[in-house]
């Protein structure tokens, strides 16, 4: 069964959603209070830079290519982030500790390992205080940074190699140098524009002695070129103020990109692993570069160079060499033989060895960081880094939802919003790393998966029998994009169609059409693609040929039709395009926008959600050395568009766009996902304002708004979830924004049944919501101090629970997985601030913190907020899980047994009650015996009160609150032996209650006020 809660959201925030705002900024204290979550995959992603520091064996330090950087204590078992929030970028290329200082670690920006989705760096920091802080020191805009070296004598002299901007040479590539910690930069190396620095070592006995590796690398959408005349190993013996150039042996014809390797237990021997033509392979020299030998040409040594060229040698022993690219190579014998060794994931980038123990080393690859102890032989696991590359996302109509996608080097993914209750945190789906991977709109448990220009398509009550419908089964590896017959990129667009279910739309340079989920598919365009003749070559040059789909130019990239109008469909080309179609394909428009420079991706298409004729795209020009935010609209079918970016309202003129996505309750709010973040518009992109709250800095590659959230996925940290967007759709005015407090409507709460998977604390595992009532209220400036209280009411008035900013926070239950903690005093500062209802209603006086408060039952409530001389009101629905509702329980039935547990409450409050006095009563009878009352007193006590030893008879006192934990963990029908059990209960407390009015006389009731947090402690 599914439910569309969305559907409920927005019937609710119509009424408040029609504002008319002018360009004018919201302060960002407006929704301060509101959180992304990480959901998973709880999976490592790429990581191309590691290090770690000798004295601490157990310390590294990772730099992982879209997720910042991270710090493990313990060997690989536990990683934790230590830039986010500081580092505004997340791709990292370099990162380094000084020796003898661990506490001074530097962090270069912009991963050397230029994949087409590579996203680029913003300079170099360092932290003094071992990561916990960091300060940008320079070199902005040098792009890339392959490696930093710390003089070991000299911690204030650091060296720092960059290769670049990976998509357009200039004079900022090369060697830089700083003699005072980072304060002022020297560029000490510069051959030309071309050449780059892909790597940089100190001789191992004299760190004034540097070798340097220059390379002639760059991305174009197209190619990949890496390799050049001029590229080659540079050495300089005067601490880098001046550099010649190394021959002696090396390659003379076509240099490629280079890794050298240096070991203090041989400093006169040096190792260079060089992509060349000809002459590739590993190289050796015994004489500090003098002269060279080639030792070991195998071609599996030299793999895509561009991506990987791994070396590292033992500290040791300069003989133990390891090489990385697709496999794990280990040399016992200097190079001149390999054999393959195991790490958690292929495709390698980086070593680290520890000179104090070599059996200590940290390596990273595409799957994330690992750990040995053991030289190589058994690693740490990746699934404790939540940095996965998601390409793309999708949702489902399930409750709760699930969100579909694919992870760079990995599978497809399929993770639940919220727990399942199986422990499951996601699923493989089908397709391949690439997808996409898209549900069926009317039944999630079949989903079509993209890889590669492959379709393929699973019911996933099969057993994951996945259907396999290609179009043109062609492979694409190895291929010139000119000879196929359909130029499928790596990462080809999907549709499903939002109308009907079985229709699915696949590209190629032409949009394909499914009418029976893939089974058989039919061309319904032109060629809709630029297609410059020059620009159609099998991608490598000029040495090494690296054509995996990755660079097939000239394809459509994005296909989108409209809900509103079928038939309207919208189409975007990876060289520059956009055409639309209004009658399903019959005849297409070229609507690309004027002006727009000729060559760019349309990354994104989001058709309107209000008219046919509205569309919005997201065009990314940075594969072509262009990083300006486009943004585009048009209201008339691509007649005309407007220019939403121009580099000076909101989104810096310097920061790529890739997604934008229009929102369906509040006319012309509109968010963007760029290659640093998300951005939020309330005026149809006349003015933009981050909205970043508390993402990390990461590329963000695509966006969906379904179910009153925003969901989003990103390069370096897989899937994130905001909740409920109310709070923001409903903001008035900017100028009315922050004038008084403000009670936003609350979302449709879902009774999630109280033994329910509730997930486990998010440092170990997706961060899953808390469960209830999600109640958000923004306070002024003005209105701060003043107390706030919100007070929640049922539909016969009657206050239910109720919440306040004075007095201490109370005590805080232990959380457990099935019963976690929530706060209970609000926050009465300024700003957006969000409580958590658990929907349980205050408890009774006397029934104590073990005896849980209900949960009340579907229904209509109402919230109250008091904040100073404010009082305002908000509707608040509650409805039954749909999980429970389709077990065939129904809504009477939840009605039936909260009335029960509030009787079985009662019964413990008044077993409480009595208990206290019969305690009270002994108590006295100790000073001031009576021997006759004792007697009467005695068999009550004896039936009422549970010995203090354990496993004794159990009293009335535990026979009612076991009666009362029998129904307060499950949403379900109350059976009849409870309620029979109840009835014999309460006329068992009543009569114990009646002979202690005689033994001690009738009891002094005082009336003490509900608890607000009763009801939170163990079951």
């Amino acid at each position: 069964m599914t439910i569309s809660a969305s559907k409920i959201i927005v019937g609710m925030l119509l009424a408040s959603a029609a504002f008319s705002v002018q360009a004018q900024s919201y302060d960002p204290q407006l929704w301060s209070g509101l959180h992304y979550r990480q959901v998973g995959p709880w999976r490592g992603g790429r990581v191309t830079t590691v290090t770690g520091i000798p004295s601490q064996p157990t310390t590294f330090y990772m730099g992982s290519t879209g997720g910042g950087v991270w710090k493990t204590t313990d060997a690989g078992h536990s990683w934790t982030n230590t830039s986010d929030g500081q580092i505004p970028v997340g791709s990292m290329g370099a990162v380094a500790v000084v020796e003898s200082n661990p506490n001074i670690i530097y962090a270069g920006t912009g991963s050397s390992k230029i994949r087409s989705n590579v996203s680029i760096g913003r300079g170099i920091w360092k932290s003094v205080d071992g990561a916990k802080t960091w300060q940008f020191i320079g070199l902005r805009d040098v792009g890339q940074i392959s490696t930093i070296r710390i003089n070991p004598k000299n911690p204030d002299e650091v060296f720092v190699a960059a290769t670049g901007n990976p998509f357009k040479y200039s004079a900022d590539r090369g060697v830089y140098r700083t003699r005072d910690g980072g304060k002022t930069w020297k560029k000490i190396l510069f051959v030309n524009e071309t050449l780059g620095a892909a790597d940089l070592e100190f001789q191992a006995d004299d760190p004034n002695i540097l070798y340097a590796s220059m390379w002639h690398g760059i991305r174009r959408p197209w190619t990949i070129t890496s390799g050049s005349t001029d590229g080659g190993l540079y050495k300089s013996t005067d601490g880098g103020d001046t550099w010649t150039k190394l021959g002696g042996g090396l390659p003379t014809g076509l240099f490629g990109r280079s890794n050298i390797g240096v070991s203090a237990a041989a400093p006169n021997r040096l190792y260079a692993l060089i992509e060349a033509k000809p002459g590739a392979g590993l190289y050796h020299s015994e004489d500090y570069g003098k002269s060279w030998k080639l030792v070991n040409g195998e071609g599996r040594l030299t793999t895509r160079p561009f991506y990987y060229t791994t070396l590292g040698v033992d500290p040791t022993n300069a003989d133990l060499v390891f090489v990385g690219n697709e496999g794990w190579f280990k040399s016992v014998d200097g190079g001149k033989s390999f054999t393959v060794k195991q790490t958690p994931h292929g495709d390698n980038h980086d070593v680290w060895i520890n000179p104090n123990n070599s059996k200590v080393m940290v390596q990273a690859n595409d799957g994330g960081a690992n750990v040995s102890l053991d030289g190589g032989e058994t690693w740490s696991v990746q699934s404790n880094q939540p940095t996965a590359e998601m390409y793309q996302v999708a949702v489902d109509n399930q409750f709760p939802y699930r969100i579909y996608g694919a992870q760079q080097d990995n599978t497809t993914v399929i993770i639940p919003s919220q727990p399942l209750g199986d422990g499951l945190t996601f699923r493989v789906g089908p397709g391949c790393e690439t997808g996409p991977s898209i549900p069926k709109i009317d039944d999630p448990m079949v989903v079509f998966g993209g890889c590669k220009g492959q379709f393929s398509r699973v019911d996933l009550r099969t057993n994951m029998n996945e259907l396999q419908y290609w179009i043109g089964s062609e492979s694409l590896y190895g291929s010139n994009p000119k000879d196929l017959r359909y130029r499928f990129q790596r990462v080809a667009p999907l549709e499903v169609s939002p109308v009907e279910p079985m229709t699915i739309y696949y590209g190629s340079q032409y949009v394909h059409r499914s009418k029976d989920g893939g089974a058989t598919w039919e061309r319904i365009s032109p060629d809709l693609t630029w297609n410059p003749p020059e620009r159609q070559m099998a991608s490598g040059d000029p040495i090494t040929i690296d054509a995996t789909g990755e660079e097939v130019y000239s394809t459509v990239y994005a296909i989108r039709e409209s809900v509103l109008k079928p038939g309207v469909i919208w189409a975007g080309s990876n060289d520059g395009l956009v055409h639309v179609t209004q009658d399903g394909g019959k005849t297409w428009q070229n609507i690309t926008p004027k002006g727009l420079p000729p060559g760019g991706r349309v990354q994104n298409i989001e058709p309107g959600v209000r008219d046919p004729g509205t569309a919005y795209v997201a065009i990314h020009r940075y594969l072509l050395g262009d990083f300006a935010p486009y943004l585009y609209r048009t209201d008339d079918y691509g007649k005309s568009w407007t220019l939403m970016t121009d580099g000076k309202n909101g989104i810096a003129a310097d920061e790529p766009t890739r997604v934008v996505r229009e929102d369906p309750v509040r006319p012309g709010l509109l968010f963007a996902g760029t290659e640093f973040g998300v951005y939020v518009s309330f005026d149809r992109g006349a003015k933009w304002q981050s909205f970043q709250i508390d993402l990390p800095a990461v590329p963000v590659t695509d966006m969906k708004l379904a179910h009153g959230d925003m969901i989003i996925s990103t390069q370096g940290r897989g899937f994130y979830v905001l909740d409920n967007l109310g709070p923001v759709r409903e903001l008035p005015a900017p100028a009315d924004a922050l004038a008084t407090p403000r009670l936003f409507t609350p979302a449709v709460a879902v009774r999630i049944p109280a033994s329910g998977d509730m997930g486990g604390p998010a440092s170990e595992g997706p961060d899953y919501k808390l469960p209830g009532a999600q109640i958000d209220y923004v306070i002024p400036a003005g209105g701060a101090g003043a107390p706030v209280m919100l007070t929640i009411v049922d539909a016969a008035g009657q206050t239910v629970r109720s919440f306040s900013s004075e007095g201490p926070e109370p005590r805080a239950s232990a959380g457990y997985r099935y019963r976690p903690t929530y706060r209970t005093k609000l926050a009465a500062t300024p700003g957006q601030h969000r409580v958590v209802w658990d929907l349980r209603r205050a408890s009774l006086a006397g029934a104590g913190p073990r005896a849980a408060a209900p949960v009340v039952p579907p229904g209509d409530y109402t919230v109250v907020m008091t904040a100073g001389s404010v009082t305002a009101r908000q509707p608040l629905k509650v409805v039954a899980d749909p999980r429970v509702l389709a077990s065939g329980v129904t809504n009477a039935d939840l009605v039936e047994q909260y009335q029960h547990n509030m009787r079985t409450l009662q019964l413990v409050a008044d077993t409480n009650a009595a208990v206290a006095r019969v305690k009270a009563a002994q108590a006295a009878l100790k000073t001031s015996p009576d021997a006759a009352k004792q007697a009467a007193l005695q068999p009550i006590a004896d039936k009422l009160l549970t010995p203090p030893v354990r496993y004794s008879a159990p009293g009335l006192d535990t026979h009612v609150s076991y009666l009362h934990s029998q129904t307060d963990g499950f949403d379900g029908k109350i059976s009849d032996d409870p309620k029979q059990r109840y009835t014999v209960l309460r006329k068992e407390i009543d009569g114990i209650v009646a002979q202690l009015d005689k033994v001690i006389g009738p009891a002094k009731m005082a009336a003490a006020p509900a608890s607000a947090t009763a009801g939170r402690g163990e079951r």
